[in-house]
């Protein structure tokens, strides 16, 4: 039996978030959003996924505001999709998830590395610099090969 896509009957927060970026592929079109692709062939090429559901979940993001389309040409029309501070606003709980993942699934270390661009120190879970301190937003890094890149 399949989990429905709503949770219409829960009074949930957490159960609300998931209808929206709880499917694998969301999760990682954001995740390569926040690495700077932008445009439909590059996040194909980036993450293998089928066109088709490629395009339900950039559709989707844009329909619930996460992400929107910029126009970068006219014949054929083409778009670029960034991020909007809602979309930005994820970029705690992606690299929460990431560390999360670094920690109980990389057991040969992690294949990327957060970095501050300022000094290049690496994020930690407090959302700060592990070399100078400074408290860290998404515009404040750079991922970097890590141990098992």
């Amino acid at each position: 039996m399949a989990l429905p896509r709503t949770y219409d009957s829960q009074n949930c927060s957490v159960a609300r978030s998931l209808e929206v970026v709880g499917d694998r592929w969301t999760m990682l079109v954001i995740r390569s959003a926040f690495q700077g692709v932008r445009r439909f062939d590059d996040f194909q090429q980036a993450l293998g996924v089928a066109r088709n559901v490629l395009t339900d979940r950039l559709n989707r993001l844009c329909d619930e505001g996460i992400m929107r389309r910029v126009p970068y040409q006219r014949r054929p029309e083409r778009h670029e999709y960034r991020l909007t501070r809602k979309g930005v606003e994820l970029w705690p709980a992606v690299m929460t998830l990431m560390m999360w993942g670094d920690r109980h699934y990389a057991p040969e270390g992690p294949p990327l590395v957060i970095g501050h661009r300022g000094c290049d120190g690496a994020l930690t879970p407090a959302f700060t610099c592990g070399s100078c301190g400074a408290h860290l937003g998404p515009a404040d890094v750079a991922p970097r090969p890590g141990p098992s890149a």
